[in-house]
């Protein structure tokens, strides 16, 4: 088989300098109010029209590369654009004009303060999670990373009380100690064995040697996987729903667009690029942390049932649903890890929706317990609708997004032979069902205690409906019409 040149394209580092020329305009413009969400707005739109011009060449089995500048040899800042980086670079993007609209509609409305600062942070959260969508290298993906994990403390910390700074403080300490801990070691017994940090080209060979040692390649592994703790993996997760004190927004943020998914992408990329299938075939790392998983989508699930909090529900969701992306590349098989990394994208656009209606609620009615919400959907139809349809995503209900993802999750673990597996999945589903389905039933079959309880509640100003309506239809759209993320997963294979 031929191998083709990278192909160099400054059209990379544009990507990445996009959002960060934006928190500047934004910080520049913010006693302008209309200017700075313009800014925002359009901030966003570009950096999704930079990342779908990279598109056409990606489909057409192109690796496009950007060098900055090394350090060493084989450690460098260098930026690559391939079929994996595209579906996390398009979601993140595209989401993030979606998300603007929703934020300016919820943070006028509930009177925020600091609405420039919070715009500003992020933007540089969509920087980091850009970098770290075309990083090349374990070098590159760790400096966005923690991009990432530094802007995003101010948003979780908005509020500026105790409960804000202690959400904020225990967010940071876990993504900066776990990452400094695990992964700053990880990198130096990579670049040990291997002479370089830089990703595969393909997902089957990996960068570490054949007669690499087999104790030092599982220690480097198991740094990596729990170090990336973004991915929600228990015991590291607890950060998750302590941050949920910040403004629905950020938690829209956290959940679905930036950083959980930052983790999870970046542990499924040093799965793949790094280790490869054959190497952790061989040294049983993929069945083994699939199980290891497993736990958490159960337990996860189990914490999620007993929170009567509706952002705590689904932040438990989250930890555990996180966990279907990181078994589907664990089965190594075809089927599995496409399974997983479609499922980056299902969840992305339900888990947004599920959010985005918290928020909402919260604006109109002030509600943020599910057993105050007894009858609200019949005065906030939409959102519930929408709502409604998410959770029939995260369940995995045709023809909603997330079916496709646990049909292909429950095909890749027989393709496996783990019958296990299909059992984690079969009762996880029940778990979602569980979870979500009492919050729909009671939003529109229930009584409340005071008939007159919503008199002159209805749905929230448009600002915040308009959005979650499309990711809804969206939801549904990538169900009825999967091929489109499908065939660009495909060429995670080549």
């Amino acid at each position: 088989m031929t191998m083709v040149a990278p192909l160099e394209t400054p059209r990379l580092l544009l990507a990445i300098l996009v959002p960060l020329i934006g928190a500047v305009a934004v910080m520049l413009t913010g006693k302008r109010p209309n200017v700075r969400e313009t800014c925002s707005f359009v901030t966003a739109t570009i950096l999704f029209g930079t990342v779908v011009s990279l598109l056409p060449a990606v489909l057409a089995g192109e690796k496009l590369v950007y060098h900055l500048f090394s350090i060493l040899p084989g450690v460098s800042v260098t930026l690559r654009a391939d079929a994996f980086s595209m579906v996390f670079a398009m979601i993140a993007s595209f989401l993030w004009m979606v998300t603007v609209i929703y934020s300016m509609g919820y943070m006028r409305n509930s009177h925020e303060h600091a609405q420039t600062r919070f715009n500003a942070c992020f933007a540089l959260a969509l920087f980091g999670a850009i970098g770290c969508a075309f990083a090349d290298n374990l070098f590159t993906l760790y400096l966005f990373y923690e991009i990432v994990s530094i802007s995003t403390y101010p948003l979780v910390a908005h509020h500026q009380d105790q409960e804000g700074y202690e959400g904020g403080r225990k967010y940071l300490t876990y993504l900066t100690a776990t990452a400094k801990g695990l992964v700053l070691p990880a990198m130096i017994m990579t670049y040990v064995l291997c002479g370089t940090l830089d990703f595969s080209t393909n997902i089957r060979d990996g960068i570490f040697p054949s007669d690499a040692s087999r104790w030092m390649v599982t220690m480097t592994y198991i740094c990596l996987i729990l170090g990336f703790a973004k991915n929600g993996i228990m015991p590291f997760h607890s950060w998750l729903p302590g941050a949920m004190v910040a403004p629905t927004p950020v938690s829209a943020l956290l959940h679905a667009v930036a950083v959980v998914k930052v983790g999870v992408f970046s542990t499924t990329r040093v799965m793949l690029f790094l280790f490869g299938v054959v190497k952790m075939d061989d040294f049983n790392l993929g069945i083994p942390t699939a199980y290891f998983v497993s736990f958490t989508i159960l337990a996860a699930s189990l914490i999620a049932l007993s929170k009567d909090n509706l952002k705590a529900r689904l932040a438990y969701s989250t930890v555990s649903q996180l966990s279907y992306v990181i078994l589907g590349v664990a089965l190594l098989t075809p089927v599995g890890i496409e399974g997983g990394i479609v499922h980056i994208v299902n969840h992305a656009f339900a888990k947004i929706t599920l959010f985005f209606c918290a928020g909402a609620i919260y604006v109109a009615s002030h509600k943020k317990d599910i057993s105050d919400m007894k009858g609200l959907g019949r005065v906030m139809p939409f959102t519930f609708a929408a709502f409604g349809i998410a959770a029939l995503s995260m369940i995995g209900v045709p023809p909603v997004g997330g079916f496709i993802s646990k049909w292909f999750l429950l095909v890749g673990a027989m393709d496996a032979a783990q019958i296990g597996i299909v059992v984690v999945l079969l009762i996880s589903t029940i778990l979602n069902i569980g979870y979500f389905a009492p919050v729909v039933y009671s939003a529109f079959f229930g009584k409340p205690a005071d008939p007159h309880v919503y008199d002159g509640v209805g749905e929230a100003p448009l600002t915040m409906v308009v959005p979650l309506l499309i990711t809804a239809a969206l939801s549904v759209a990538v169900g009825i019409y999967p091929d489109f993320f499908l065939n660009l997963i495909k060429g995670v294979f080549v």
